[in-house]
């Protein structure tokens, strides 16, 4: 790979080949499962957003896809909506935003509440998610605003179905998916104690979490 080409054209690059995914899901563990079409396993991690809808193991699932190609690893994520992943690639633009905290910011926040706190400079709704400074929110501010015309114009798709199949050990699934995402382990500990989580699974725990905090 020329030594010249730059991380964003190696990342569009990866976007052309392979836009969108439909298979069955395998695994799923936030904020990653795998996803097997036609006999091949893809890897795939997803924010929260995407992630609290899917169906249940071996169901079936189209996400829209965005790889990134690096020189020691190709990583794929995926996405209920066309938006969301619209959203993905415009944050992986802003100096200092990498996939990590790119998938961090949708899982805390949708579309519209993350293009409203930009639009109204609300920076105080920005700091709230995990990872994401004063300094941070406020670039995210002005780098965001120019570019979320596309996003907000954008045709959604409706979500996939959500799972109604209870998971063992939800509460301390819900635990590592918040401290995946970034919450510090006692901070996400604390989240999920202070809710009713009778009847709920992981993903309606960590739905419920993140509304909450």
């Amino acid at each position: 790979m020329d030594p010249r080409l730059r991380e964003d054209d190696r990342t569009n690059k990866g976007n052309s080949m392979i836009g969108r995914l439909r298979g069955i899901i395998l695994e799923k563990q936030a904020p990653d499962l795998v996803i097997d079409v036609q006999g091949v396993g893809y890897e795939v991690a997803a924010p929260m957003s995407t992630f609290i809808n899917l169906p249940a193991i071996n169901e079936e699932v189209s996400l829209f896809t965005h790889l990134i190609v690096r020189e020691d690893a190709q990583l794929l994520y995926g996405f209920a909506t066309i938006r969301e992943r619209l959203l993905f690639r415009s944050l992986l633009k802003v100096n200092g935003v990498g996939a990590k905290l790119a998938l961090t910011i949708l899982s805390g926040s949708d579309v519209d509440d993350f293009a409203r706190s930009v639009q109204e400079g609300d920076a105080a709704s920005l700091t709230r998610l995990p990872g994401v400074g004063k300094k941070t929110a406020e670039r995210l501010i002005i780098e965001m605003r120019d570019r979320l015309k596309d996003i907000s114009g954008a045709m959604g798709l409706k979500p996939v179905t959500s799972a109604k199949a209870k998971l063992a050990g939800a509460k301390d699934e819900a635990n590592d998916a918040l401290v995946s995402l970034g919450y510090k382990p006692a901070e996400a500990e604390k989240m999920i104690r202070i809710l009713d989580t009778d009847g709920l699974n992981t993903e309606q725990i960590i739905k419920l979490a993140l509304q909450r905090n």
